[in-house]
């Protein structure tokens, strides 16, 4: 069985902006459809996903993932003919009878409707038959993603994101291969709406910038605003949560931007800043007592449902599960043996999820654990070679025989202290670079976080950088049991206190990093860079981001690797067993 899994919702953004032209750009995100992709799962197994946004450059696009559609057939030499089903991670038809007014008519047959998704396929896949166009319910997607990928028999799974459909929160019992629905929390009582309000308030975008919260937290001191969280965020008895301030809005108007809400927040929390304006001592506060929430949260929901299924296992999926402070801690807590995060825990892996959800109730699915998501496009050679003609006037280039003289280069370069781009094999799918589209460099320089910040990066000085290490030696530098793997950069860990000297650019202000371990078998080519670097810095890590500039997506092709490259203070590119660097003046 052949299954195109889709996620996103093409007209919605837009809907919103032709019904309400004066909001402010950064409101237009409050709106579900983001994150549009693609993923093509055959007998079980996942062969081929993307992003939309990596084809058509619009970070977070909901529109129809075609392109991301057209590389997952040319990646398994199919065309649509060959697809046995298309399944979208949406479905509105049940709650079709809630859309009664003018307005919201509108909006369901605009956005919503099977309606509307049958226009798109027939514009863009033009005789696909529609019988095999299917709906899979939001959070269901969310929740087959993480089970189904999880390698286990049974487990205990939350969906934990901002809303989809009306759910904000499910949790699940994983079972002989079905997933049984235990509770559902309501979108009017939903933690990832209201931590996404608070990071509108406190100046940064709505549906985007949740992890500069994360990032911002270990600046401040809870205690200034708790009471205010722990007023407004109820913990219930049964594992549930209210958060009345949500359903203060009740006009149309209110609810479209939850005017009545934010009013409350200027009122009761602090006055909301501009993105103009600096972030000062009260901003870091109010940040880590939302994060200090948003943990209080998710520690009762998984805590509760562990001891009521007495269920060890915990499976993770929704935009909250990128929370990678909370999954730390959920890890350390001892409160389950094992827990997993899927690793494109947002709505670009509600593609993955509702073409697995489809295909297990054909009894095809393939359930075992996940490895580093490379499963987007890579580029031979000849790609590689015509990007370079492109721009031969700017660049020179030299080629390598092999991947251990590639490494060796790369290596010394990194030791000298230069920041590198590496870009190799297939592309990620979600929203971490993991080694195939990333920029690099030593993570024992000091200045190394301001330098790239200013040649590339042009994000707040706030932010940390991740650390890639060998799988063998995260047990030297980081706190974690021996044998632990972390492939995914999804969760967040203490330094060793005797290494944070030695590891500046990647320990965070509260001594944590965002780790991700790399092992032969999720990706020996980088593994291979991580030895290389051990034998010239003494340590098989790098400092490890994103290869974009602010505002992009991740590249994809060799073009974008040389444009982003050209474009930024980055001193060397890698493309393959290329080396690329700029023409002498």
């Amino acid at each position: 069985m052949k299954v195109i899994g889709i996620s996103g919702l093409e007209n919605s953004v837009p809907f919103k902006q032709a019904k309400w032209p004066g909001l402010e750009q950064r409101e237009y995100r409050i709106a579900q459809g983001m994150d549009a992709a693609a993923a093509l799962v055959i007998d079980g197994e996942l062969v081929a996903a993307a992003e939309q946004e990596r084809f058509n450059g619009k970070k977070a696009t909901g529109a129809f993932p075609i392109d991301a559609i057209r590389f997952c057939l040319a990646e398994a030499k199919l065309t649509i003919d060959d697809i046995d089903e298309i399944a979208h991670g949406f479905d509105y038809y049940p709650l079709r009878n809630l859309y009664t007014d003018e307005i919201s008519g509108e909006l369901y047959n605009t956005v919503f409707s099977r309606e509307a998704l049958l226009k798109q396929v027939r514009r863009d896949l033009p005789g696909f038959p529609e019988e095999k166009i299917f709906a899979v319910g939001h959070h269901l997607a969310h929740a087959a993603s993480a089970a189904y990928t999880s390698g286990w028999d049974e487990c205990l799974v939350v969906v934990n994101d901002a809303m989809g459909e009306t759910e904000s929160l499910s949790v699940y019992d994983f079972h002989d291969g079905e997933l049984e629905k235990l509770r559902t929390v309501g979108a009017n009582d939903s933690i990832g709406i209201l931590y996404s309000l608070v990071t509108l308030h406190l100046g940064f975008d709505f549906n985007s910038d949740e992890y500069k919260i994360m990032g911002l937290a270990p600046y401040g001191n809870p205690d200034r605003f708790r009471p205010f969280f722990e007023q407004v965020v109820e913990l219930r008895d049964d594992g549930s949560i209210r958060i009345p301030i949500l359903k203060l809005n009740h006009t149309r108007e209110e609810r479209e931007s939850y005017i009545a809400t934010r009013a409350y927040l200027d009122e009761h929390l602090l006055p909301r800043r501009a993105p103009s304006e600096p972030v000062t001592a009260i901003h870091e506060d109010a940040a880590a007592a939302l994060q200090e929430c948003l943990e209080r949260v998710v520690m009762h929901v998984c805590e509760y449902f562990g001891r009521e299924t007495g269920l060890r296992n915990l499976a993770l999926a929704g935009g909250v599960a990128l929370n990678c402070t909370a999954n730390g801690k959920l890890v350390r807590s001892g409160l389950f043996d094992e827990v997993y995060v899927q690793p494109v825990a947002g709505d670009d892996g509600v593609a993955l999820g509702a073409a697995l959800y489809r295909t297990s109730l054909a009894g095809e699915v393939s359930n075992h654990r996940m490895a580093a998501p490379l499963f987007g496009p890579s580029y031979n050679i000849s790609a590689i070679e015509a990007a370079l003609a492109r721009f031969d006037e700017k660049i020179q280039w030299k080629r390598f025989n092999s991947l251990d003289e590639t490494c060796g280069s790369a290596a010394d370069l990194i030791a000298e202290g230069r920041v590198i781009a590496w870009s190799r094999g297939r592309m990620e799918y979600g929203p971490r670079a993991l080694g195939n589209r990333s920029i690099l460099a030593d993570p024992g320089h000091p200045e190394m976080r301001d330098r790239i910040n200013a040649m590339v990066k042009k994000r707040e000085a706030f932010r940390p950088f991740a650390p890639a290490c060998s799988v063998e030696e995260a047990t030297r530098w980081f706190d974690v049991p021996d044998g632990s793997e972390f492939p995914y950069m999804i969760s967040v860990v203490n330094v060793r206190p005797d290494a944070r000297a030695q590891l500046p650019a990647i320990t965070h202000v509260n001594g944590s990093a965002r780790l991700q371990t790399v092992s032969v078998k999720d990706n020996p080519d980088f593994h291979a860079l991580l030895v290389a670097v051990g034998k010239t810095t003494g340590r098989q890590m790098v400092l490890n981001t994103s290869f974009n500039v602010k505002g992009q997506p991740i590249v994809n092709t060799p073009e974008e690797a040389i444009e982003t490259f050209l474009g930024t203070g980055i001193e060397h590119l890698f493309l393959e067993n290329f080396h690329v660097t700029r023409s002498a003046d």
